[in-house]
């Protein structure tokens, strides 16, 4: 079992991971509690039972078909900004055994706070490819998220500190990127916004 500072490493590592895939990761975890390589506290036992496994499993494969079709894609990101939060928050609760339930609820929240930031950038991404690329770009960027989402969950279980320092910088990437756009944005509007004047 892990110690407090490898559970925060693993669950910080597993909520970036389902901002990306939030059934995939679910799905992950709930294997990894079904054959003991997790201990989950009694309320988050269920996440390893074979009927949320399966279930779990059944879903993920969905995800990452659905993600490929036009337009399905761009659905399934608009729900997604409800179920991966979620995700993120079951992710914390199942790796992390807190002092108190107030602490866990805290963390809880952090957690979908942390994947509903990772799948809003990935959300922005698609979109700009959809206008960008007329939507050309969109299953290869799918595909590349597949193959980042398994490995952030297998260096997650693997070597958690390390899982967690790169999505420390993923995090910080993708900040600074978002900055840039609205920077760039802003720009724009405001030359916009003067054009009709200095003409």
């Amino acid at each position: 079992m892990l110690d407090a500072a490898g559970q925060f490493a693993l669950a910080y590592a597993l909520t970036t991971t389902a901002g990306v895939r939030g059934f995939l990761t679910l799905f992950a975890a709930s294997v990894a509690t079904h054959y003991h390589w997790i201990h989950p506290s009694p309320d988050f036992a269920w996440l390893g039972s074979t009927s949320a496994t399966v279930v779990l499993g059944i879903f993920s494969l969905l995800e990452i078909a659905a993600d490929k079709i036009p337009a399905v894609d761009h659905a399934l990101h608009a729900v997604s900004f409800a179920v991966r939060p979620v995700a993120g928050a079951i992710l914390v609760g199942s790796t992390v055994h807190a002092a108190s339930g107030g602490t866990l609820y805290t963390l809880m929240a952090l957690g979908a706070l942390n994947s509903l930031f990772i799948h809003s950038s990935s959300a922005a991404a698609r979109a700009a490819s959809t206008v960008g690329t007329l939507g050309t770009a969109n299953a290869p960027l799918s595909a590349g998220e597949d193959v980042a989402a398994v490995g952030g969950i297998i260096l997650a279980f693997l070597h958690p500190y390390i899982a967690a320092a790169i999505a420390v910088l993923v995090a910080l990437a993708l900040l600074t990127v978002a900055i840039v756009v609205l920077r760039a944005r802003r720009r724009r509007a405001a030359t916009r916004g003067a054009a009709p004047g200095a003409s």
